[in-house]
């Protein structure tokens, strides 16, 4: 196996997003390490998965650990997990609490700072998280203050890494999307969800795993918040 060869790590990559992101980067001939809660082996021998509870920081320390021991390298880290929970601001328990904020801050937080420790030793390096055009556009009906207090903080975190990082060959960047059409929504919810963006229509995982790629591959962008959102956080 070639040590030339690059090494992306993606939380959340048991379904949804998380999967399509693997099997785009699989494509591009990258190793995979994968990690989710209930994620499986793979027969792939350049996908490692590693099964874990992405808040707890032990997780993200396997995840790395093992990533660099099975492909000396972390070349891209892609922040895909996420909880969200729509109610009522006062409706909120701790327990919600507890949850979104363990894996959209804790998760974030603690895989992040491993693998920039680990990209620096290549002063090379991406950092992509997805987080939600809520933060900035939030919408009637569709309450999300936990999503927009944890992702809001995410897309601030992405700019401060991509200035505090930029002289050393490591770049943070952000995708935001809108709703997509995921195993989260019943396909009966769809065309009420898709009503909700300016292009009436909801995107496809595709849509976002395309971002995902192209800030990837473009050297000369840190720092972005890319919207992938049908024109939601541009106004109504």
């Amino acid at each position: 196996m070639s040590a030339s060869q690059k090494v992306v790590v993606v939380t959340g990559a048991s379904q949804g997003i998380g999967a399509e992101t693997v099997k785009a980067f699989r494509k591009l001939d990258y190793r995979i390490v994968a990690t989710a809660r209930s994620i499986k082996p793979s027969d792939d021998p350049s996908i490692l998965t590693v099964a874990g509870d992405i808040a707890d920081p032990a997780t993200a320390r396997r995840v790395i650990t093992e990533g660099v021991a099975r492909f000396g390298r972390i070349d891209t880290l892609i922040n895909n997990a996420g909880v969200f929970i729509a109610k009522p601001f006062t409706g909120y328990t701790a327990e919600d609490y507890a949850a979104v904020t363990g894996v959209n801050l804790n998760g974030f937080f603690y895989i992040t700072q491993l693998a920039i420790a680990e990209m620096e030793k290549n002063k090379s390096g991406h950092v992509v998280s997805i987080t939600t055009s809520l933060v900035d556009h939030a919408i009637d009906g569709v309450p999300s203050v936990l999503a927009s207090l944890t992702k809001g903080g995410l897309n601030a975190a992405t700019k401060s890494i991509a200035i505090e990082y930029a002289k050393r060959g490591i770049r943070a960047n952000a995708v935001a999307p809108g709703i997509i059409k995921s195993p989260m929504h019943a396909p009966e919810t769809h065309a009420a969800l898709g009503a909700l963006h300016p292009m009436g229509h909801m995107g496809e995982m595709s849509d976002i795993v395309n971002a995902i790629l192209y800030l990837d591959a473009a050297p000369f962008v840190t720092g972005e918040i890319l919207h992938v959102d049908g024109g939601q956080s541009a106004g109504h």
